[in-house]
Parts: structure tokens; sequence; C-alpha cells
């Protein structure tokens, strides 16, 4: 097999837009929001070149502080998009969710880099840097709807323990989902690309089956971080639903 990735051209990557422009068409016939998504669309483009300058620089220099600080702005952004749904209570959850994705993400990112890639050195960012995406930006997505339908579930009179049990099911939906389809409904991301770059697909399953397992793993952990948490919130603590738990 070939090692050599396929470089593709500006012009064929501008027929990519294609369908992205016609999903905004629709939007507009139909009088949704075609601003947003055409915002979302610019947005993705200036910040998918702005990290190919920044990994270009940090792969080149390889240097740990730099490493750490970018991994905790990581951190850091995710906390606070993961709050979307409840922008008006960002300020007062937002260090539970930033420990919840730290404990649930760090500690699976550590035992994938350290005992199953056994990366030298520990902190390899062309490696450490990718993993710690897919982990964070996955914890983040599953918190999101985690905080979702907790909070719904509390308006409307659930107990805790019923809005935890039904809001930590309904959070891992999409990755249980997910667990479910590969290989055979869909080729994840990384084992897309590796097959693409020439790697044996007997050895970019090895690869995919770790990133499954990570996911998993990092999002379940810190959705159950964040909901143990919850329960010493005043909003549950304040509920006569608690005394029944």
């Amino acid at each position: 097999m070939s090692n050599s990735v396929q470089i593709i051209q500006l012009q064929n990557l501008a027929l990519v837009f294609v369908p992205a422009l016609v999903v905004v068409w629709i939007m507009v016939r139909w009088s949704l929001n075609s601003g947003n998504a055409l915002y979302a669309l610019a947005r993705m483009m200036l910040q998918l070149l702005t990290i190919g300058y920044v990994l270009t620089y940090i792969f080149a220099v390889n240097n740990v502080a730099i490493i750490l600080i970018i991994l905790t702005v990581m951190l850091m952004v995710a906390s606070w998009i993961a709050l979307g749904p409840v922008k008006d209570k960002r300020r007062f959850l937002y260090l539970r969710v930033l420990g919840s994705i730290s404990l649930g993400g760090v500690t699976t990112l550590a035992i994938v880099t350290l005992g199953v890639l056994r990366l030298d050195p520990w902190y390899e960012p062309r490696i450490l840097i990718p993993l710690a995406g897919m982990i964070f930006a996955t914890a983040m997505n599953v918190l999101s709807l985690t905080i979702e339908r907790f909070e719904s579930e509390l308006d409307r009179g659930a107990s805790y323990l019923e809005a935890r049990q039904r809001s930590f099911h309904a959070a891992l939906i999409p990755i249980i989902n997910s667990l479910l389809a590969v290989g055979l409904v869909s080729l994840p991301g990384m084992m897309t690309g590796q097959i693409l770059s020439g790697v044996s697909p007997l050895v970019a399953v090895r690869y995919q089956v770790m990133v499954m397992c990570m996911i998993f793993g990092a999002s379940g952990i810190s959705t159950a971080c964040y909901l143990v948490w919850a329960r010493q919130t005043p909003k549950v603590l304040d509920s006569k639903a608690l005394g029944r738990a």
C-alpha cells in the first residue's frame, strides 16, 4: 500500500461546499435561520485554517509547556461550550463541568497515551493533541445533552434519581448508537483517515477500537461526575422530590 496522502487542490475542495450551500438555500426557502448556518460555515473555515498554522508551529517546537497550555485551553473552552443549553447558569456550573471533563477526559487520555500507545515522549503533540480533541469534544457534547435533559427533568418535577437516570441514558444514546453502527454502517474518522493514508485496515481497526472505547469511557465518566456533583445544587436540595430519592 502507498503511504502517501493525496493533497486536495483548493479548486477541488471548493466543490464540497456545493451540498452545504444547497442546505443553506433550503433554509432560506423555508424561512429558517440561514444566517446562523452561514456564520457556522465561515467560522469553521477560519478556525480550521488558524489551527492548521498553530499545529504546524506546535509540532515544530515540540515544547511541553506550550502543549500543556493548549490542553488547558481546550478543556476550558469545551467546558464553556458544554453549558450552551443553560447559558444563564454558566458562571455557577462552569467549574463543575470543567472538573467533570477534566476527571473523565484527562484520566482516559493518560491511560491511552501512557498505557495503550506508550508515547515517548508522553507529550508527543502529533498524537496527544488530536486524541485530546476527540476526548474533550465528545465529553463536551455528551455533557451538554446531560445538562439540558437533567435541568428539564427537574423543572417538570422529577426526583434527583429519576432525572439522573434519564439524563445519563439519553446523553449516551448517540455514542452507544455509534458503537452499534461502527463497521456496519460507518467507518469512523480515524479509521478512514488511516486507510486513506495507506495503513492496513487490520491496523486501523485496532486504533479505532481504542478511539471508540476512550470516547465512551471519557464521556460516561465525565457525565457521571457531573450528575453526582449536581446533587449538591440548591435546586436539587430544595426540591421535595429529593426527599423521596
